[in-house]
């Protein structure tokens, strides 16, 4: 059963009530997802950036832990289900027209979140020398 009965969440209302109001009406995308930042609770270091359909928004506020929407494979994901690195969620925010959500998080496991093995998916910095960018290990 839905935490918010069959339709998970109320269409967003006027923009006075989406952004002074006290209801959660989360502005999906045309592809149903809305972005999350993810970052570490007690440092603030952003860990990770994905989205969430309704029913990922949905599980990680019922659950207390992240769920995403893969759009590689195309499903649900509960992060940390198969490599131990569970996010339980510490606090949710959503921005002032909520189409974008930030999480801060407690990470289990090794406390890495990038499926590349290191904690942060924001491991490489932009280098610029004139109209050229390269990419560099931090």
């Amino acid at each position: 059963m839905s935490l918010f009965g069959s339709n998970p969440f109320p269409a967003p209302g006027p923009k006075a009530e989406l952004e002074e109001g006290a209801v959660l009406s989360p502005r999906f995308g045309a592809d149903g997802l809305i972005t999350c930042v993810t970052t570490d609770a007690a440092t603030g270091e952003i860990l990770m950036v994905a989205h969430m359909n309704a029913e990922a928004l949905e599980k990680t506020i019922e659950t207390g832990e992240a769920w995403y929407w893969s759009r590689s494979r195309g499903e649900l994901w509960h992060k940390g289900a198969t490599s131990g690195q569970i996010q339980t969620v510490k606090e949710m925010r959503i921005d002032c027209d909520q189409d974008a959500l930030l999480l801060k998080v407690e990470v289990a496991g090794d406390g890495g979140c990038c499926h590349t093995g290191r904690r942060s998916c924001f491991y490489r910095k932009v280098e610029s020398s004139g109209a050229a960018a390269r990419l560099v290990v931090d």
